[in-house]
């Protein structure tokens, strides 16, 4: 019984390439096919830029390279062998994976196709993030992304460990800032959010002591917008939440706003979108208190020392524009 081919045995590697090393070339190739569309050896040659005695040349070498006869002359020009079909079909399928391919590096070489992988903080995952996900899938559909939504300290990890092109947040206490290049957005203003049907929508003017009556539901602590939030508390004279949940979970912190009388803080944006009616069944509101609570500035951040690629420069070159978009609009940091 023979022994089983290994696919690392040398001697098949060298049989793949039995033809290149003959001497096959793509202009035979292109040649052979345009013969078996044409059936004539001057068609054939006046498609592919050369002239008749140049084309015979060029297959009567590659007939040789093959070691077969590839087409049979007759009265009203030439047809191909079963040999000269076979090699034509396979020919022209590798003429077109090569088109294929030029054209999937020209899109990569243009930034309209490719993978950008994001991180964001919450705010600006919802207030730029999101708006500039809905205009590549109408623009850019071949880029895909991927969006990681984190604490700033996790997101600066999987930057250093090439796990993210860039993030939107801020920069952590250990991470080197000569490595990295900054550029701020703004400061991410922040809003108490309570169920819609809460017991303190039937005050018209609800203060921050009567939102201290509740549960809260915030970060872990040392967790950036708990830290801002309880010393935002303190700052005013407040005493803080005597009860209070941790969580970094945004879904699970929403779960119990909607089933509870819980209170949390959370990005405006964010906000903003999770009140809509369309969020949630619009059973989050906004509490009209504290509207000068805000987290410290964060930024577009990224690797000094990693050149982005074309779709990731055009990904960040978009969200530019929506921060210029949103200055305009005066919508960070009222």
């Amino acid at each position: 019984m023979p022994e089983p081919v290994s696919f690392s045995d040398p001697s098949l590697s060298v049989a793949r390439d039995t033809l290149i090393r003959r001497g096959l070339r793509l202009s035979q190739l292109r040649l052979l096919v345009a013969l078996r569309d044409t059936g004539q050896v001057s068609g054939a040659a006046a498609q592919v830029g050369m002239t008749q005695p140049a084309a015979s040349r060029l297959l009567a070498e590659l007939e040789r390279t093959v070691e077969a006869r590839l087409y049979d002359r007759h009265a009203r020009g030439v047809t191909l062998t079963t040999a000269g079909h076979t090699l034509a079909d396979r020919a022209e399928a590798m003429l077109h994976g090569l088109d294929d391919a030029h054209h999937q590096i020209a899109a990569l070489s243009s930034g309209t196709r490719g993978t950008v992988r994001i991180g964001s903080v919450t705010g600006p995952a919802v207030e730029l993030v999101l708006p500039v996900i809905r205009e590549l899938r109408v623009t850019y559909p071949d880029i895909e992304l991927s969006v990681h939504i984190d604490t700033s300290d996790k997101l600066s990890d999987a930057l250093t460990a090439g796990d993210l092109d860039f993030f939107i947040g801020r920069v952590p206490e250990g991470m080197d800032p000569h490595a990295i290049t900054l550029e701020e957005v703004g400061p991410e203003p922040v809003s108490l959010v309570a169920r819609l049907e809460h017991p303190l929508s039937r005050k018209a003017q609800p203060a921050i002591a009567d939102c201290l009556a509740y549960d809260w539901v915030m970060q872990p602590k040392n967790g950036l917008l708990r830290r801002t939030a309880e010393a935002y508390l303190l700052r005013n004279g407040y005493t803080l939440p005597e009860r209070i949940l941790s969580t970094s979970s945004m879904l699970l912190t929403l779960a119990i706003i909607c089933e509870t009388n819980a209170i949390a803080p959370i990005a405006r944006s964010a906000a903003n979108f999770y009140a809509g009616a369309d969020a949630f069944g619009g059973r989050i509101r906004q509490l009209n208190v504290a509207e000068d609570l805000s987290v410290v500035p964060y930024s577009l951040i990224y690797l000094r020392s990693v050149e982005a690629s074309p779709a990731v420069t055009r990904v960040l070159t978009l969200i530019r524009r929506k921060i210029n978009e949103k200055t305009i609009e005066g919508a960070f940091g009222a």
